[in-house]
């Protein structure tokens, strides 16, 4: 077990900075605009409480449209995220995401890594700084380096291929092993 809380307050304040006119802007996730991680973030907010508290869950999906209210909305998700992995009983038995079946405390690590990825996500996107506790970071370290030797057809649409990086900090390094260039600018919408 470990809190979800840190990490989803750090998403909740980069998501805090992000204006209406950042929504059109790039992300380092593929072809996705802000806008379209955000509704990423909604979804999988809503999709992990449900797993969380061991409910009826649908195999993946389209990331949500935004709503109106979506800050309020997704600052929502994020609390009852942490709230609903608070509970021990959200790290007991099995579970499903993305269609796939594995244990609740896998899944568990699964959530904290979509928070930290993708709170940089949307941090690159709009330009500013985020930070990682490194306990936080050694769990979502662990699990993505399960995936570093795996054929890029098992990586795809999950991670991007490992980008080379002999230095940098622990982020930086987790982030190339996810496939995100740390150094790399992205370019405007326009």
């Amino acid at each position: 077990m470990h809190d979800l809380g840190p990490t989803a307050q750090q998403m909740a304040r980069v998501v805090a900075r992000v204006g209406d006119d950042d929504l059109a802007r790039p992300t380092p996730c593929g072809e996705w605009t802000v806008r379209d991680l955000l509704g990423h973030l909604l979804a999988f907010a809503g999709h992990f409480v449900r797993v969380a508290r061991h409910e009826e869950t649908q195999a993946g999906g389209a990331p949500e449209q935004l709503p109106d209210d979506w800050r309020t909305e997704l600052d929502a998700r994020l609390d009852d995220l942490v709230t609903a992995w608070r509970e021990p009983s959200a790290w007991e038995g099995e579970g499903q995401a993305g269609g796939l079946s594995m244990p609740r405390a896998d899944l568990g690590v699964v959530a904290l890594e979509e928070l930290v990825l993708h709170g940089w996500d949307l941090a690159q996107a709009i330009g500013t700084a985020y930070e990682v506790r490194d306990e936080d970071l050694a769990i979502v370290r662990g699990f993505v380096a399960t995936f570093e030797h795996a054929p890029q057809e098992q990586r795809t649409g999950l991670y991007g291929p490992v980008v080379s990086t002999d230095s940098g900090s622990e982020l930086e390094r987790v982030l190339a092993l996810a496939g995100r260039d740390p150094r790399r600018p992205l370019t405007t919408a326009g």
